[in-house]
């Protein structure tokens, strides 16, 4: 199982970006977790300081907005 964490404050494109993550997980077949941080203290453990951002596996892969369908296709192709 894959895990992601969105980190942000709740707002429509850290949203976005969970329901994106879920939905093509789901298309794939692939097993997610995806969770939504919105402490700014866990945020910050993660030198982040851009919304939102993409935590796989606890790597930040990807910050500052809402990624692409492929971005998104790719992390989960890749595990």
């Amino acid at each position: 199982m894959l895990k992601f964490k969105v980190l942000g404050s709740g707002c429509t494109k850290c949203k976005s970006t969970a329901q994106l993550i879920e939905d093509n997980a789901q298309a794939l077949g692939v097993d997610v977790s995806v969770e939504k941080v919105q402490d700014p203290a866990q945020i910050m453990a993660y030198s982040v300081m851009s919304t939102p951002a993409v935590v796989m596996d606890e790597n930040v892969v990807f910050k500052g907005g809402v990624p692409s369908k492929d971005q998104v296709v790719s992390w989960l192709q890749s595990a």
